[in-house]
């Protein structure tokens, strides 16, 4: 006889709750006493110390002897297997910054705001720093760190780590990245599109994984997708593959910011949606717009619906030439639930064949806002693990998703 599962309000759901707290709390500051996880949680000191004794047999917790105030302390943090790999993913207004270990287990986890058009070498420093600390926090020194994976939201030469289309991402232009942060880190890093990493981060942990071939698109102020091929990422020739925010719908459309006219990103976009907006709503923020959509407001209904219609009409044209069996939306505007996703799969299956169209699965990613996060740090540890071994130089990465020369070549020796 199958186990019933745990009731909301029972002993069994309380206590699980508890353990998410605690486990949550772990990841966001790296490691904490347990004085400091009774704070940062609410929990009572015996609550936190039963939970943390169990979590440790289970082998989910280590702890370590430590000193706080001049008295002796339990420092608790997550267990992991030897060998961590940095994950750092930049977004237009913010970074997150994420530890994993070799099994692919997030240990740490931050996010910090970051300026509108912020300029590289600010935000890279950042990272840099961000990840020695998180080594401290998480007892780790240095020497484990095996390299670092970097998600921008920009199209990336994967050769070279250089932003491939000028003026996507300002500040940005003519930088090296990988190059720099390797400086700054010295490890080998390695960087990709957010968009991809967003679709290896479903593909591995979420929504695509058992699929062959998917269609992710990442719909938020930017639109973007990542094409996954016989359970691979497609990069194309240079890693510039899945710029779907930049397809002409409207060639007599507005400028874009990559320099063509009536791209997706400028019918489709959030900020295109706020902006149509501004008149009947005043000043929105698109957690204000998906907020407003969820409790009714017709405006708001009708701008992302129409956004969808177009995403989904656009995608239709993706769908006829390489059939995929899933469609999954990711992103902010993703949140919207079938407020979205309807006129998505609604214009999918009028406008693609109907051979085509009858294979599709349109469904919202299951990750979250943490696509894009465990999608990087997988990508660090199929650039630089293999089967518990150090990848250093090029030509060294995984035959899950090929791409030429990750690492830089400078690194190769250390």
């Amino acid at each position: 006889m199958n186990a019933k599962p745990p009731t909301p309000g029972s002993q069994s759901s309380l206590r699980e709750s508890n353990r998410a707290r605690i486990i949550d709390a772990i990841k966001q500051f790296g490691g904490l006493t347990q004085v400091e996880l009774a704070g940062a949680t609410g929990l009572s000191a015996a609550t936190v110390s039963n939970i943390v004794k169990e979590l440790t047999a289970l082998g989910v917790l280590n702890t370590t002897q430590s000193i706080r105030s001049g008295r002796r302390a339990q420092h608790v943090t997550l267990a992991r297997t030897p060998g961590l790999v940095g994950a750092v993913q930049f977004g237009l207004r913010h970074m997150r910054v994420a530890l994993a270990d070799t099994s692919g287990s997030l240990l740490s986890d931050h996010r910090l705001p970051l300026g509108t058009d912020h300029r590289a070498d600010a935000g890279l420093d950042r990272a840099a720093l961000l990840i020695a600390d998180m080594l401290e926090t998480v007892d780790a020194s240095s020497s484990e760190l095996l390299g670092v994976g970097l998600a921008l939201p920009a199209p990336v030469d994967m050769s070279t780590g250089l932003i491939s289309s000028p003026g996507i991402m300002r500040g940005w232009d003519n930088v090296p990245v990988m190059d720099v942060m390797s400086q700054r880190i010295n490890k080998p890093v390695a960087v990709a599109n957010a968009s991809n990493m967003g679709a290896l981060g479903e593909l591995k942990h979420g929504a695509a994984m058992g699929a062959r071939h998917v269609l992710y698109i990442q719909s938020g102020l930017r639109i973007g997708a990542g094409l996954i091929l016989n359970s691979q990422i497609f990069w194309g020739a240079n890693g510039s593959a899945g710029e779907f925010g930049h397809m002409t719908v409207n060639p007599d459309g507005a400028i874009c910011r990559c320099g063509n006219r009536g791209c997706l990103e400028t019918e489709a976009g959030a900020a295109v949606l706020l902006d149509s907006l501004r008149g009947s709503h005043g000043v929105l923020t698109l957690k204000d717009m998906l907020r407003l959509a969820a409790e009714g407001d017709l405006g708001c209904i009708r701008v992302i619906s129409d956004a969808g219609r177009k995403i989904g009409m656009a995608a239709a044209n993706l769908c006829n030439v390489f059939n995929p069996e899933r469609v999954i939306l990711g992103g902010d505007l993703a949140d919207a639930g079938e407020v979205l996703l309807g006129p998505v799969r609604e214009a999918i299956e009028r406008f693609s064949l109907p051979s085509v169209a009858e294979s599709i699965r349109v469904e919202k990613g299951s990750l979250g806002a943490d696509a894009e996060l465990l999608g990087v740090a997988a990508f660090a540890l199929e650039r630089f693990v293999e089967d518990g071994s150090i990848l250093m130089g090029s030509g060294s990465a995984s035959a899950l998703s090929p791409i030429p020369s990750p690492v830089p070549t400078h690194l190769e020796d250390q």
